[in-house]
C-alpha cells in the first residue's frame, strides 16, 4: 500500500493513493491536485550516522562498532516541495537517504521482527550544517535546524518494494549520490533492534538509516531531489533563511 498526508480545506488528512487517485475517507483526489505534506508525525527522528562505508570514507571517520544515532527535532520536519533554509553557514550539505515509518509502540524488538514494526519507507534529506558540525560535538546545531528533515513524498508498504532499496539524489538535475541499502554498515534489521533497545518507538517515527558517499553543499536557488526506485522523488528548492 501507498499512502499520503495532505492538506484540504486546512484539515490534515491521510490517504491511500491508488494510481493517479488518493481515497480519503469517502472522498478521492487526483494525486496531482494535492499540497502533499510529510508522510509522518514523529514524535522523534532517529538518525544514523557513518552507516555506508564509502560515506565513512569521504569524511575520514572509521567504520563503528555500533550504530552512531542522533536526532532531529520533529520543529526540523517538511515535506515534499517545501522550501529548505539555509542557516548562517559557510557550508550546508544534501544527505539523501532511506528513512521508516514505524507503525506501532514497540520496545526490545529483536532484528527476526523488525518488519513487523514497520509501516513503510520513504525518502529523507538529512540537511546539515557541516561548518557547524565540526565543533558542535552533539550535533544538535548542526541538524536540528529547521527544515532540515525533509520527508516524502509518499509512505509504502515494505510488502510493495524490492530491496536492496535504490536511492539517488541530484542537485540542479546532476547526480550527486547513487547506492542502494545492500551498501548499508548496519542494515535495517540490526538499525531497529538497536534503536528500540534504548528507547520506546511510538507510530509515526522516522528512522533515517544513513547517507552514502557524494554529500556536498547547497546554495540558495538550488533544487535538490532524492529519489528512491519504487516510491518516488522528494522535489525541495533551496533558499537562505531569512
Amino acid at each position: 500500500m501507498r499512502w499520503v498526508r495532505f492538506s484540504h480545506n486546512n484539515e490534515v488528512r491521510l490517504g491511500e493513493v491508488r494510481g493517479d487517485l488518493v481515497y480519503s475517507h469517502t472522498e478521492r483526489f487526483a494525486l496531482s491536485s494535492l499540497k502533499l505534506l510529510a508522510p509522518a508525525q514523529p514524535t522523534k527522528i532517529v538518525c544514523v550516522g557513518v552507516n555506508y562505508r564509502d560515506h565513512a570514507a569521504e569524511m575520514g571517520r572509521k567504520i563503528p562498532e555500533r550504530p552512531v544515532l542522533f536526532f532531529k527535532p520533529p520543529s526540523a520536519l517538511i515535506g515534499p516541495e517545501e522550501t529548505i533554509y539555509l542557516p548562517n553557514s559557510e557550508r550546508v550539505d544534501y544527505e539523501g537517504e532511506v528513512a521508516l515509518v514505524i507503525k506501532e509502540r514497540c520496545k526490545r524488538v529483536r532484528a527476526s521482527q523488525a518488519y513487523e514494526v514497520i509501516w513503510g519507507f520513504t525518502c529523507f534529506n538529512d540537511v546539515t550544517d557541516r561548518a557547524t558540525q565540526a565543533w558542535d560535538l552533539n550535533w544538535v546545531r548542526a541538524k536540528g535546524f529547521d527544515t532540515s528533515a525533509v520527508l516524502g513524498p509518499v509512505l509504502v508498504s515494505p510488502d510493495e518494494l524490492s530491496e536492496p532499496l535504490r536511492l539517488e539524489t541530484r542537485v540542479n538535475g546532476q547526480v550527486r549520490q547513487r547506492s542502494d541499502t545492500g551498501q548499508l554498515i548496519f542494515a535495517i534489521p540490526k538499525l531497529i533492534e538497536e534503536i528500540s533497545s534504548v528507547m520506546t518507538l511510538e507510530p509515526g517515527d522516522v528512522i533515517a538509516t544513513g547517507t552514502p558517499a557524494g554529500v556536498g553543499p547547497l546554495a540558495p536557488g538550488d533544487i535538490v531531489e532524492v529519489e528512491i526506485e519504487g516510491i518516488g522523488v522528494l522535489r525541495n528548492r533551496v533558499a537562505r533563511a531569512a
